[in-house]
């Protein structure tokens, strides 16, 4: 054991990452990562400073060109053609092992022959596989066919790539199906860590509804808020992002805005709100999994991650004062769903247990995730 330690420290570990804006659910992934490979340098496409976390900053960054070309850095995703090739134009020459972190075009480093290359896959790009029209929704005209031949390449550009990933990581059971399709490829699932220690169970009910979201599209923020706006209820939504003036101007008087919250103060509004709103297919979702180490039950669109993630009042019902469940789903993504999902909860939100919400959440707790990584890294090392 001594040895096996010894040797990891003196392994020189590059990590790919497509950007780092803001601290999300893969920002987290790679947060935890750090703490194990503090040596490690980390390559990525645009790095906005200060805006992801002091341990992650601590690394050695190095970014592409697309970090140095004309408009604010946060726009950065109107250059999605360029990104295949700005992610080939990392130098990995000289690292015992690659490991990416990929929801886009990380996977598709180049990464020299003879070296394992292991990518945690958030997903295969979602934009140019399994959501492409939500994302083009917003298109019409000239612009969506340059939009639909940008995708067309990417797809192809992806799949093209993947063959040369040694190792893949799905961070779900869902995820992991998406790689047998896309890729023809099999995987291992790591689900990605929950900070329980962040989080302290509370039953404080200040009256409303939370959503804590980036605002994109595919999040279906849109879909909970025309919910919310045939509802007597307020719902609190925190979070930023490029359909945030859209998603405000489409919102009525008890719906409100939280643009800006540091950790501390997400984890205070989860603690005190009725339930989490989680409305979207996601590829894990870490979100909700924080709110039930609040104690708090989640009301989620029953596809995807939240599948893994939460436990469905129905399926728990027959167990004495439902000692398992942490949340109920509505199965047709349209408000009309949404709202009487909502209207249950009202009849049997009492019925939930938050020692059972919290003891879900802590299946997912940082240092099983870290361990996890830490075994399959070691197993690659010593067999590739």
């Amino acid at each position: 054991m001594i040895q096996q330690v010894h040797r990891e420290k003196k392994m020189k570990l590059a990590i790919v990452c497509d950007w780092l804006t803001g601290m999300r659910g893969g920002e987290r992934c790679l947060d935890a990562v750090c703490e194990i490979y503090p040596q490690a340098d980390i390559f990525t496409l645009v790095h906005i400073k200060n805006a992801i976390s002091s341990r992650i900053e601590s690394h050695k960054i190095k970014t592409s060109f697309i970090q140095k070309l004309p408009g604010k850095i946060e726009n950065f995703r109107r250059y999605l053609p360029l990104f295949p090739h700005a992610v080939r134009q990392f130098d990995l020459r000289g690292y015992d092992l690659v490991l990416s972190f990929s929801h886009c075009v990380a996977k598709g480093a180049k990464v020299p022959a003879g070296i394992a290359h292991i990518c945690y896959c958030h997903t295969p790009v979602r934009y140019a596989w399994h959501m492409r029209d939500e994302y083009l929704g917003k298109y019409k005209g000239p612009k969506r066919m340059f939009a639909e031949k940008a995708l067309d390449y990417l797809k192809h550009w992806d799949q093209k790539n993947s063959t040369r990933i040694t190792h893949f990581i799905a961070n779900s059971q869902t995820v992991r199906q998406r790689i047998r399709y896309a890729y023809d490829s099999d995987s291992t699932v790591i689900c990605p860590p929950v900070e329980c220690d962040r989080f302290r169970i509370s039953e404080a009910d200040d009256d409303y509804y939370l959503i804590v979201s980036a605002m994109v599209p595919y999040k279906r923020i849109d879909l909970a808020i025309t919910a919310f706006n045939s509802l007597n209820k307020n719902l609190l939504i925190v979070g930023n992002g490029p359909e945030l003036d859209n998603l405000k101007a489409l919102s009525g008087s008890r719906i409100s805005f939280v643009e800006k919250a540091d950790d501390k103060q997400v984890a205070e509004y989860m603690q005190r709100c009725r339930a989490l709103i989680f409305p979207g297919v996601e590829d894990f979702g870490i979100v909700p999994l924080e709110a039930q180490a609040c104690g708090k039950p989640v009301i989620a669109f029953g596809k995807g991650g939240a599948l893994e993630t939460v436990i469905d009042c129905e399926r728990t019902q027959n167990q004495p004062t439902w000692q398992n469940a942490t949340g109920l789903f509505f199965y047709e993504q349209t408000p009309d769903s949404l709202q009487k999902a909502i209207h249950k909860f009202e009849q049997i939100k009492e019925k939930f247990n938050p020692q059972a919400c919290r003891k879900n959440a802590e299946r997912f707790d940082r240092h099983i995730y870290q361990q996890a990584i830490k075994n399959y890294i070691t197993n690659v090392t010593t067999s590739f």
